[in-house]
């Protein structure tokens, strides 16, 4: 599923205007930030990996009469006397084979995400918002009143983050109400309408804490910005 099957192109338009008729009332660049996925976590399909082999390998030791007795009927070689070589080798291949399995099924990202734990997630997508945040709008504005509402769809995570001016007024939890808004939305199969919900929110805020000036400019895009 592509980006453009996620967020239509009304979709754009709508949260396009949302940041326009948000920026109206409020002395604040709101940049709406949308990602498929914050990160492809090769290092968790590595470590599960990993430990479906080292579990394997485990397994060999604990029950390793039973084992070699099962490979030895399996391949007709009775009463055969293994040495260490083979017993080591057989090891090996199975530790190989029980990786390379595992990281086959790990291939598959839905499962990628089911067995990643939700703290690295979490992790994965701040990461993500901050980078989002220092490219699209920290510093690029006169008063330092960027804000960025960052969703990563694959981990159904967001993120807002606020330049220094507005961090130093507004606290996080403030932001409890526009992430709420959208992730109800997105739940729902309405992304687009998610990322307007928010944008709505966050412009009450900055209304509320940075009204428009009569001199302010535009100065950052209104358009959604897709990674």
């Amino acid at each position: 599923m592509t980006m453009a099957n996620i967020l239509s192109a009304e979709d754009r338009r709508k949260a396009a205007s949302a940041v326009v008729a948000a920026e109206s009332r409020a002395n604040g660049e709101i940049v709406p930030v949308f990602s498929q996925a914050s990160d492809n976590y090769a290092d968790v399909a590595l470590a599960w990996s990993a430990a479906i082999a080292l579990v394997a390998l485990c397994a060999l030791e604990i029950g390793s009469d039973f084992y070699l007795g099962l490979v030895d009927r399996s391949l007709g070689m009775w009463a055969h006397r293994w040495t260490p070589h083979e017993a080591f080798g057989l090891a090996l291949f199975v530790a190989a084979i029980k990786f390379a399995g595992m990281w086959l099924l790990m291939l598959w990202r839905p499962l990628r995400l089911w067995l990643t734990p939700g703290a690295i997630k979490a992790r994965r997508v701040r990461a993500r918002a901050m980078l989002a945040f220092r490219l699209a709008a920290q510093g690029r504005t006169h008063g330092a009143t960027g804000v960025v509402i960052f969703l990563s769809l694959a981990e159904r995570r967001a993120e807002i983050v606020a330049d220094a001016a507005i961090a130093s007024r507004v606290p996080p939890e403030i932001w409890g109400n526009a992430m709420h808004a959208m992730l109800t939305e997105i739940r729902a199969g309405r992304t687009g309408d998610g990322l307007v919900a928010a944008i709505e929110q966050v412009g009450q805020v900055l209304a509320e804490h940075f009204p428009r000036e009569a001199a302010a400019v535009n100065e950052l895009p209104d358009g959604v910005i897709e990674l």
